[in-house]
């Protein structure tokens, strides 16, 4: 198989983008993040080199700038 996604230079860019955007806001930004946090199979299916944790590991990267809340929506 084809990798099709630098899955390293993903984690690297998208840290450094937010940090920027942080910064450009007084050192408060809010951020939501779409799709699954982890566990990602759809994304590692249709992007060969996508890792299935990615945005956790881009999260994990910027443990010490950030707070993170989550919040789950269920749906009946």
């Amino acid at each position: 198989m084809k990798i099709g996604f630098d899955n390293d230079k993903y984690l690297k860019i998208q840290s450094e983008h937010i940090k920027e955007r942080i910064a450009q806001f007084d050192g408060k930004l809010y951020m939501e993040l779409g799709g699954k946090l982890f566990d990602d199979h759809h994304a590692s299916r249709v992007l060969p080199g996508f890792k299935p944790d990615s945005k956790l590991r881009m999260l994990a990267q910027l443990r010490d700038s950030i707070e993170i809340v989550i919040v789950r929506h269920h749906l009946r």
